[in-house]
């Protein structure tokens, strides 16, 4: 029987991250990726960019069935990490992370490629501005021809189905989830079985 198409997603409130813990967080880190933390200026950037890569290992540490310290993640010049180990046979997954404001997110699936997005819905943004920087003229007509009060939220489901599609490198399937704060998307090269579930964690509950 063929495993179902199914895709992990899992959350960290950066915030709830104290700041005692980082260093030891780091340590999870291989030299690359050490190497790009010391080229952050801004130590927001630094907490996410550090939150995410081991939110990473354990996300697919969960999907793989091995412990989160065996994954080995492989930074590339341009684009996302690689996975480098464990050695897999017949990996046809994917995995994938963002981060906006105080959130962290990481989507894996073992089954399909995918790019996942998140982003903050300001209501302080000159949404209109931002289309029209962001958006092509396909785009900002479908964003405009939403009703007023849908179309903060409208901007931001586009905003993330464009920048997950981005990540996918690819059309893909497009799937928007709820949150109370965050626009989520999460497009993947094939059609999912179920819609995932996001898991808002800890990240001392995961690493082992």
């Amino acid at each position: 029987m063929t495993a179902p198409v199914t895709v992990r997603l899992l959350m960290v409130d950066a915030d709830a991250v104290a700041d005692v813990d980082l260093p030891r967080l780091r340590d999870w880190l291989a030299p690359g990726e050490l190497a790009r933390c010391q080229r952050f200026a801004r130590s927001q950037r630094l907490r996410q960019f550090v939150i995410g890569r081991v939110l990473a290992r354990m996300a697919l540490g969960q999907v793989l069935g091995v412990p989160a310290r065996a994954v080995v993640l492989e930074e590339q010049v341009a684009g996302a990490p690689l996975l480098a180990a464990p050695p897999l046979k017949n990996f046809d997954g994917g995995f994938s992370i963002s981060h906006s404001g105080r959130w962290v997110a990481c989507a894996v699936s073992a089954r399909t490629r995918l790019g996942l997005d998140i982003e903050l819905r300001d209501p302080g943004r000159d949404l209109a501005a931002l289309a029209a920087q962001a958006f092509d003229a396909h785009e900002v007509a479908q964003w405009q021809a939403l009703a007023a009060a849908r179309r903060a939220d409208g901007f931001y489901r586009l905003w993330s189905e464009k920048e997950a599609r981005f990540k996918l490198g690819a059309d893909g399937h497009s799937l928007s989830l709820a949150h109370d704060e965050l626009s989520v998307v999460v497009c993947t090269a094939r059609v999912l079985d179920e819609a995932p579930e996001i898991e808002v964690v800890l990240l001392d509950a995961g690493l082992k």
